[in-house]
């Protein structure tokens, strides 16, 4: 099983993802199988004050509930945007999963160029949405992720990442609202019955959620304009379906978009491991050129003591040491 792991500021999201056999036309001695059904799914709250043991505790748990083996857990996939995390999770992957996970970070192959002025300040959930949209809708496309703040990333026709925009989320909008008036009660964010309130928190519900519908697409309407009218708009998130499904731009809700990129990029980096392996194996096997030097002639024995050493060749590319003194 794959375990995927998506840190946001609010809450982390987990999926476990198993394997399916092998396609149809596939070389069963080259191709692995791939982690495509997932078979569960997880929300917990991102505290920075928790330790390694009590997340860990927490992962063994909920794989318990679902009847799921952590021992079968071979890969683990992690996407941060909270770095004083990042060292407490690999050390529960660690230490509960006995696997050591790989980050979403520069440097590895997610198969998407970005265009950004500094491409290390895009945030890896946002690279990851970006793949994961790309491969199952195409481009051009924009994904809209609704969560602590709410993004847009936009993917060019070609599969590039250009940009986006980021504004507060409806969450931190109701909280500064609620914490700058006196008398405003603090109320649940939800699609009202009517546009009209008849009472405050009818009238409170009804500015938050149709304010932020319509800054949705208000962004969304010149983002089609600037990026062409066959623009493919997917949103994904905590409040994806509240506001996807009144949005006028939005015709896809995905909620398990970040999840789906993490797998698609974890199989992206095994497979360039694994064709990566046998070019590093080929040239350290590789015999000394003959112009190049060798190496400096050093004794560390004892005046009137030899040592007589053979080098046996191994296969297919090994070596074993044997000497006698």
């Amino acid at each position: 099983m794959l375990l995927v792991i998506d840190v946001g500021n609010t809450n982390t999201v987990l999926g476990v993802f198993e394997r399916v056999a092998h396609r149809a036309g596939e070389d069963v001695t080259t191709e692995t199988a791939r982690y495509e059904r997932l078979v569960a799914n997880w929300r917990v709250g991102s505290h920075l004050n928790r330790t390694v043991d009590e997340y860990g505790v927490i992962f063994r748990n909920l794989f318990s509930m679902d009847n799921l083996e952590v021992s079968a857990v071979h890969g683990i996939v992690i996407s941060s945007v909270v770095p004083p995390l990042d060292p407490v999770l690999r050390q529960v992957c660690e230490r509960y999963f006995n696997t050591k996970p790989l980050f979403i970070e520069p440097g590895v192959k997610t198969g998407m160029q970005v265009l950004y002025d500094n491409p290390a300040e895009v945030g890896a959930d946002r690279i990851v949405n970006g793949v994961a949209a790309f491969e199952k809708y195409g481009g051009p496309c924009v994904i809209v992720d609704f969560g602590t703040a709410t993004t847009f990333d936009c993917i060019s026709k070609k599969g590039e990442y250009m940009g986006g925009v980021i504004c507060p989320g409806i969450g931190i909008s109701a909280d500064a609202l609620f914490q700058r008036t006196a008398r405003l009660p603090r109320v649940e964010i939800r699609k009202p019955t009517r546009m009209i309130g008849t009472n405050t928190v009818g009238s409170l519900q009804s500015g938050l959620y149709y304010g932020y519908l319509g800054l949705v697409d208000g962004i969304l309407e010149r983002l089609v304009d600037e990026m062409g009218e066959d623009t493919r708009v997917i949103a994904t998130g905590g409040l994806g379906s509240l506001i996807g499904t009144a949005s006028h731009f939005i015709k896809d809700v995905d909620e398990f978009l970040t999840l789906e990129g993490l797998r698609i990029i974890w199989d992206r980096n095994q497979s360039f491991r694994r064709d990566a392996a046998p070019k590093a194996a080929k040239a350290a096997a590789k015999p000394l050129d003959a112009g190049a030097k060798p190496w400096p002639r050093r004794s560390l024995l004892k005046r009137g003591e030899r040592l007589e050493v053979r080098l046996q060749k191994l296969e297919p590319d090994g070596f074993t040491l044997q000497s006698d003194l």
